[in-house]
């Protein structure tokens, strides 16, 4: 006797940032919509947020333009593993998600996408990641491998430390390391600097990032910096933001950016004063908002390089 098909999952309730009629649902099959959503190709700043650390050190490592071959590699290798990331997220963190307003809608605990089929779904991302980072130099291949430890280790450090987002910073800015090595064949000075100002960079944007559960993580035990930095958190992240754009600067003229680095990188220290100074920490859509507008920050640092480089 067949089966009878499960009924559709019914959409989260309260705030989440799954949008619902759009691209995927009008565009993509049924069956696939709910792997597409696992991978986050319907929220891509994450991709973004991975990405930019690869293109600012391709860029701050070359002498002029950065080759448009390398920066295609790194973006078609950030959606891959940014899906991948999410999947491995979503796999340890499916009873955890279960319980949180904004995450409850996700493939795995709201039943779309077994775990049995997710992992196999990993299994297929990992591959194309695999491939695509052969398209490197042996150095490159190797630091690249060596991230996948900070991939898999990530997601629970939620449950261990306050500062999972530090982790996070660890893991998302690597692309700093290979984005050097894929120009120049070896890790130097300015490529740790850069990697060192990412990192803060996240602990700033994620601890916007975390007050939007900071409610549902408090009740259900689980820790992040906006708990541990409360009240506090705008402080802390000034700071962060600080560190940031002092890194950013010390890795610039410690690879001999040209004049015009300087003033088109403090177009982009303007534009984190401003998503501190204007952050709302008790209301979620302002969060969300908060930690997406750094994709303009990520264009601004890029700019900032090229024109260091170019003019």
């Amino acid at each position: 006797m067949p089966t009878p098909p499960s009924p559709a999952p019914t959409p989260a309730p309260g705030f989440t940032d799954i949008r619902r009629d759009d691209w995927i649902d009008r565009l993509a099959p049924a069956a696939v919509r709910p792997y597409l959503r696992l991978a986050r190709l319907d929220r891509p700043i994450g991709t973004w947020l991975l990405l930019f650390p690869c293109w600012w050190s391709a860029a701050l490592a070359s002498p002029g333009l950065p080759d448009w071959r390398l920066l295609a590699l790194f973006a078609v290798g950030a959606v891959v593993m940014r899906g991948a990331g999410c999947t491995i997220n979503d796999i340890l963190d499916r009873d955890i998600d279960g319980r949180v307003e904004r995450t409850r809608g996700r493939p795995i605990p709201s039943g779309q996408v077994s775990v049995r089929r997710a992992l196999a779904f990993l299994v297929l991302q990992l591959l194309i990641g695999l491939a695509v980072l052969l398209q490197f130099n042996a150095a490159t291949v190797a630091w690249g491998a060596l991230s996948l430890v900070l991939v898999f280790t990530y997601p629970l450090m939620k449950r261990i430390t306050w500062w999972p987002q530090a982790f996070l910073g660890l893991t998302f800015n690597w692309g700093a390391l290979v984005g050097w090595t894929a120009v120049r064949g070896e890790l130097e000075v300015p490529a740790l600097l850069l990697y060192a100002a990412g990192i803060v960079w996240t602990l700033g944007y994620d601890t916007i990032y975390a007050h939007q559960d900071k409610e549902d993580d408090a009740r259900i035990g689980v820790k992040s910096t906006a708990l541990r930095l409360g009240d506090s958190s705008k402080i802390w992240i000034y700071a962060f933001y600080t560190l940031t754009f002092g890194g950013l600067l010390l890795a610039g003229r410690m690879a001999g950016v040209g004049p015009w680095f300087q003033p088109v990188l403090m177009l982009a220290c303007l534009h984190l004063a401003w998503q501190v100074a204007t952050w709302n920490p008790d209301d979620q859509t302002d969060c969300l908002a908060k930690f997406r507008s750094n994709r303009w920050f990520g264009w601004l640092v890029l700019a900032a390089i090229v024109a260091g480089r170019v003019v």
